[in-house]
């Protein structure tokens, strides 16, 4: 068996162990919502969700209107878009292409979307960067990237190490891969591959007391302007410039 085809079986099996997914209250999918109007909402736009997971956000932006275009809802695991697919015709949404697609290697041509979104993926591929370099590629003139990832320059990071000195293995939620990003490193990423940055923000300000749940620190969200940098949950918009 290839590295790849290990890495996409462990996906499949922790999908399925998942199920069917309703769930778009996370914190990278409320931040993406409340930067719509700052896109001009998702009417008349051929989308493309790469790493879409069990496929709740996509269902939920087909049943936005004004609708877009058309969407291509794509993941690395099989099982992901067949549990996608499936939680699509229970709901009685239309108007989602569902697809198996390595995000280092789109199958798709250049400049074939008006708006890519990439929730919590580019930390679980092997190179990070060369997805973004796609993300960009697919991008038409003009379009737009809404990118989350995890970002370790914040308390997060403390606890990662902390996991390190006491030797054990971390993982988010038992992938098998899993990238320590910083939001200074994805910056300087989306860059260089041919991206201008619009806006970025970030949230997520966490006490971790081993043995318990994180509590979340409200308070220290405040003010945004610095604290954005070490939050655990940025999002990035940039936008591929019009030559």
């Amino acid at each position: 068996m290839t590295e790849s085809s290990s890495v996409s079986s462990a996906y499949n099996k922790w999908h399925d162990s998942l199920g069917i997914e309703t769930e778009t209250q996370c914190p990278w999918h409320q931040s993406i919502r409340k930067a719509l109007p700052r896109i001009g909402g998702l009417g008349g736009k051929r989308i493309l969700e790469i790493g879409c997971g069990r496929g709740a956000f996509s269902i939920w932006m087909a049943s936005q209107r004004p609708a877009p275009a058309g969407i291509v809802a794509a993941d690395f695991s099989e099982r992901a878009v067949e549990l996608g697919a499936e939680a699509a015709v229970k709901v009685g949404v239309s108007g989602i292409q569902w697809e198996v697609q390595d995000i280092q290697r789109i199958r798709h041509p250049d400049n074939s979307f008006d708006l890519v979104v990439s929730c919590e993926t580019i930390e679980h591929v092997p190179d990070s960067a060369a997805a973004l370099r796609e993300l960009a590629r697919v991008l038409k003139p003009g379009g737009q990237l809404m990118l989350t990832h995890p970002n370790y320059l914040s308390t997060f990071g403390l606890y990662r190490i902390y996991f390190y000195l006491r030797g054990r293995t971390f993982t988010e939620e038992g992938q098998p891969i899993n990238h320590p990003l910083r939001i200074t490193q994805v910056l300087k990423w989306v860059r260089e591959a041919g991206l201008q940055i619009e806006h970025f923000t970030g949230c997520g300000q966490y006490l971790f007391i081993p043995g318990r749940a994180p509590l979340q620190l409200r308070w220290a969200e405040r003010p945004r302007w610095l604290m954005r940098w070490f939050g655990f949950h940025p999002l990035v918009v940039a936008v591929k410039p019009i030559a």
